[in-house]
């Protein structure tokens, strides 16, 4: 009987022990910061369902994030991002002169992100993102003419701070995290109604990979 007791004993003591172990290997519960570096897809849509098509169009995204724990299961991720966003689009000038025209945004944004940790390799995001708009470009091409243009901003009543909302997962690989996000505006691009630019929100799918320290 004394063997048998002892016997349990040492398998709760081995037991806790290498559950204490698991605890403290668990990098869901530790503070995480890194670099982060990919490829979005963007695009636009009308707000109130005119007739407004765009094709999407690529552009780049790099930046700094960091995982604060919130306990094992929860978490907070903030992040600055230089993201390239716009959209393309084509048509026909006065009946007969084809065109292409292709708008490239370039934001710094900073999401805002609840984590939902579930596993120490999945960790599912969503929350909201502050974006700001730095620089505009925009290309017409037709034939063999193209013009290129930055936007003046004082000129257009183009609204820079746009309220987004995203959401995503992060598959983590030791110190690899492969990351998919999709958000959108809730904003729109333009302030009070009176800009002579398309009345737009943007749209964007974003896949990048980092490395956290």
């Amino acid at each position: 009987m004394k063997k048998i007791i002892l016997m349990i004993v040492s398998v709760i003591f081995m037991a806790n022990i290498s559950n204490a172990q698991d605890n403290i290997s668990d990098s869901r519960s530790k503070l995480n910061y890194g670099i982060k570096a990919g490829l979005n897809l963007s695009n636009v849509y009308d707000t109130q369902s005119e007739d407004y098509n765009a094709d999407p169009k690529i552009g780049f995204v790099t930046g700094v994030f960091v995982a604060i724990p919130i306990g094992k299961f929860l978490g907070f991720h903030p992040e600055i991002l230089f993201s390239q966003k716009g959209y393309q689009a084509s048509g026909t000038y006065l009946g007969f002169m084809d065109y292409e025209f292709t708008r490239t945004s370039n934001f710094i944004d900073l999401p805002l992100l609840i984590a939902f940790k579930p596993t120490e390799m999945v960790t599912i995001v969503a929350g909201p993102q502050y974006s700001y708009l730095i620089k505009q470009k925009d290309e017409i091409t037709s034939g063999d003419f193209t013009d290129q243009q930055v936007e003046d901003f004082e000129n257009d009543n183009l609204r820079r701070n746009t309220l987004c909302f995203l959401g995503g997962i992060d598959f983590n690989f030791n110190h690899i995290v492969l990351g998919a996000r999709a958000g959108w505006d809730i904003q729109n691009n333009n302030g009070d109604g009176t800009s002579t630019d398309p009345r737009y929100k943007n749209v964007w799918y974003q896949a990048t990979i980092g490395f956290r320290f």
